[in-house]
């Protein structure tokens, strides 16, 4: 939907299966319900197998949306010809989370069958009537906003593509309701389709559309008939007077600001066919995917933080490496010698380090819910990037992401079981039911709170209430129980074994200085796995809020490895520096060192807000920002539970290599 905001990487994920087919359909090779489809002219022909050729073609209509509201619409809301059979196509979960709501249109086409100038509907609107001028404003609001056509043929999206600077075609896979010229002359960026688009005060809507649908023969494989490849348009705008008589020349149809007078919109298509052999139906995205803007720029720009981030890493890792082994020998040596020494440094807290945290329940509560977080990624990710999550089937991603969190609940609840129980916490049951309702109750109460908002605007990314069931019923049917079972077996296990014992009395920390204080350590530890990902936000973004598209999995995939590793370095290394400060106070800040990354996230989301969209409204600016609080909790989780760990690890690691009397 077009106000999704989720996680930064996956909710991206959620977005991005745009390029899976181009490397994986070859031969007769087919991901399940991704098949070739087959078209000839009439009369239909039988093919081999019992199939048949189909002759015609149907044009699908999903949502209108615009980069200045984050409300999306549904077609039949801004009374577009409509369809008299009204057959829509069967949804699955991630396209309804997605506010996709495709439609059949009165759009038909016979294959290989040319149409110039065909009427479709007229549709009449008399100032008289109430009715009439709310629905002519509704449309001219659209027009105002830039709201956006989204066409699919075929199962592809069917694209606007004109020039941009340079020289070089931009495919938009959308195009404009029409434009409008302000009372002081400022035009829409869709007004550029013609000069005669210049009268102040005045929408002119696109009513009339040139469609050429590309076709790859299948003569030279020797298989019967075609399948199409491309299908493009351009929108035009007609004065048309007599439906009888379509002539797609002259005026284009201005529709004034003030409707004063019976206005009558007729709308009309041109249809053709080409054959072109040079573009196969397996990669027949790739024109979409190339032709984006600044494709160049962000494989450079991505290319450029991972080497970065990875020289980073390489020098965090060679001082924490080379400084511990020497800190390691030094203590071995002292506790061999026979004189006596003070002990000093990061071995002197070694009866406190292991010490149960305050809040140890919240602490082991976020830690599943992280866990969960973290898997579900993964696997969501490396699927993307073995191509099974193809944009032809749509909402798969999303509803990958969903089902996997939902089958996740085992390993949050073993989680947080064992780590509570290792934390000496005694409350099993709070901690189970906290694992298995508060960050999924607060996501879901953040989700509904934006679900009546897009109710009560009537946009079609409102969540249906049917589907808001099934998802309760999938979240106390199936998460929750696993959750239990998981937290079963993880209170049976026993708790981990710290390598050194727990003092009886606490330890008093020295004075700290400024940058081993808690809140300086822990905002200076969220910058380098930031830096590892602002460039793929930016993108990622675009993709979620300018409705651009998102396509490239293994670079995703690989930065998502490298947030990993600056993540667990970053942490480990300020950990190290407290440790050495006598501070053995490391359970809570090894969570919130990486996790403080959610906080710059959600100040670049304000930052983009404010510098790169156009979102103009109160409804829109609550449902950005609503979105965005689910993303930064996400990745506040995520990111919290890899430092942690990896600071569990470490400091596991260097109090068991030393010798303690």
């Amino acid at each position: 939907m077009g106000a999704r905001a989720w996680l930064p990487c996956w909710a991206s994920l959620w977005l991005l299966a745009l390029r899976g087919p181009s490397s994986l359909f070859c031969g007769a090779f087919y991901l399940p319900g991704l098949a070739p489809v087959t078209f000839c002219e009439p009369p239909p022909a039988p093919l081999e197998g019992s199939a048949a050729c189909k002759s015609q073609i149907e044009l699908f209509v999903n949502r209108l949306d615009s980069v200045e509201s984050v409300l999306p619409y549904e077609y039949d809301a801004f009374d577009f010809c409509q369809d008299a059979t009204e057959k829509r196509p069967s949804e699955n979960l991630g396209q309804v989370l997605f506010g996709e709501r495709i439609a059949s249109s009165p759009y038909k086409f016979t294959f290989n069958k040319e149409e110039k100038c065909k009427a479709v509907c007229m549709k009449s609107y008399d100032p008289a009537k109430t009715e009439d001028k709310s629905k002519l404003d509704f449309l001219k609001k659209g027009m105002q906003l830039n709201y956006q056509h989204h066409w699919i043929i075929d199962n592809m999206p069917v694209t606007w593509c004109y020039d941009v600077e340079d020289g070089q075609k931009y495919c938009n896979p959308g195009f404009p309701v029409g434009c409008f010229v302000a009372s002081d002359g400022r035009a829409k960026d869709a007004c550029i389709i013609s000069s005669e688009f210049n009268k102040k005060n005045t929408f002119y809507l696109f009513n009339h559309v040139d469609i050429t649908i590309s076709y790859h023969s299948g003569k030279e494989e020797n298989w019967p008939g075609a399948r199409l490849v491309t299908a493009r348009l351009e929108p035009k705008s007609y004065k048309h007077t007599d439906m009888t008589k379509l002539s797609c020349e002259g005026p284009p149809m201005e529709i004034p600001a003030d409707f004063t007078s019976k206005l009558d919109l007729i709308y009309s298509y041109s249809v053709r066919f080409e054959e072109n052999n040079n573009i196969k139906w397996a990669s027949r995205w790739d024109y979409i995917l190339e032709s984006m803007p600044h494709t160049n720029i962000q494989w450079f720009s991505i290319m450029n933080s991972l080497v970065i981030v990875l020289f980073l890493s390489g020098m965090v890792a060679m001082i924490l490496l080379r400084t511990l082994h020497k800190d390691i020998a030094r203590y071995n040596q002292i506790d061999s010698s026979e004189d006596a020494q003070e002990e000093f440094g990061w071995k002197l807290v070694h009866g406190d380090v292991f010490r149960p945290p305050k809040k140890g329940m919240l602490l082991s509560v976020f830690l599943g819910q992280g866990t969960q977080i973290f898997i579900m990624t993964f696997l969501t990710l490396f699927l993307a990037c073995l191509g099974f999550l193809s944009p032809a089937n749509r909402g798969a991603l999303m509803t990958c992401a969903v089902v996997l969190w939902v089958l996740l609940g085992t390993p949050a609840g073993y989680v947080s079981a064992r780590m509570y129980k290792t934390f000496r916490g005694e409350k099993w049951k709070t901690n189970v039911l906290l694992t298995a309702l508060l960050c999924p109750g607060i996501v879901f109460a953040d989700f509904f709170i934006m679900n009546l908002i897009l109710w009560v605007k009537g946009s079609s990314a409102a969540i249906p209430f049917g589907t808001l069931l099934a998802i309760l019923a999938m979240w106390f049917g199936i998460s929750v129980p696993l959750t239990f079972i998981g937290a079963y077996f993880g209170f049976k296990e026993k708790p981990i074994e710290h390598p050194v014992r727990t003092n009886q009395i606490p330890r008093q920390i020295p004075e700290q200085s400024f940058f081993t204080k808690p809140l300086p350590g822990i905002v200076m530890g969220g910058i380098l796995p930031f830096g590892c990902i602002f460039i793929q936000l930016f993108f990622i973004l675009n993709s979620i809020w300018s409705h651009q598209m998102y396509y490239m999995f293994g670079f995703l995939f690989l930065v998502f490895i490298i947030l990993l590793i600056t993540c667990s370095e970053a942490t480990v290394l300020l950990c190290y520096f407290h440790l050495c400060a006598e501070d053995y106070h490391w359970w809570w800040r090894s969570f919130l060192t990486s996790s403080f990354t959610a906080v710059y996230l959600f100040i670049y989301a304000v930052h983009y807000f404010f510098s790169k969209l156009q979102i103009t409204g109160t409804a829109s600016t609550i449902l950005y920002f609503g979105y965005t609080m689910i993303m930064v909790l996400i990745f506040f989780l995520f990111t919290g539970t890899i430092g942690f760990f990896a600071c569990f690890w470490f400091v596991s690691k260097i109090y068991s290599v030393v010798k303690v009397d």
